[in-house]
């Protein structure tokens, strides 16, 4: 079993900056981050990979959010600059121990609100 702790949610105005953080209790392969916006469905950010740092981001944060990998506290930091309306959302960090598509842990979410 691995628990996610996030951290680092909060209010910030549009064209601001936010950084989350996400810390794990044991060794992951992946780090990644998922968002749900108001009434929507949940919708993939960004994951890193602590093996060879390799990272992937959605198209609507590329250019805007970056991750990097602690790895000595295996943590991931997600930078948020520039952030717009389209980001509210609980930001969840989710985890897998081995290679593969399914995430089996989760951490317990944390808010992002922009005001305009």
């Amino acid at each position: 079993q691995v628990q996610l702790v996030e951290s680092g949610g909060g209010l910030v105005q549009a064209g601001g900056s936010l950084r989350l953080s996400c810390a794990a209790s044991g060794r992951t392969y992946y780090m990644a981050w998922f968002r749900q916006p108001p009434g929507k469905e949940r919708e993939f950010v960004v994951a890193f990979r602590w093996t060879d740092g390799g990272t992937w981001l959605a198209d609507s944060v590329k250019g805007r959010f970056t991750i990097a990998g602690d790895n000595p506290k295996n943590t991931v930091n997600l930078q948020m600059n520039n952030l717009k309306p389209e980001d509210p959302a609980v930001y969840y960090c989710a985890a897998p121990t081995v290679p593969g598509p399914a995430y089996p842990y989760w951490g317990q979410g944390t808010q992002v609100t922009v005001s305009s």
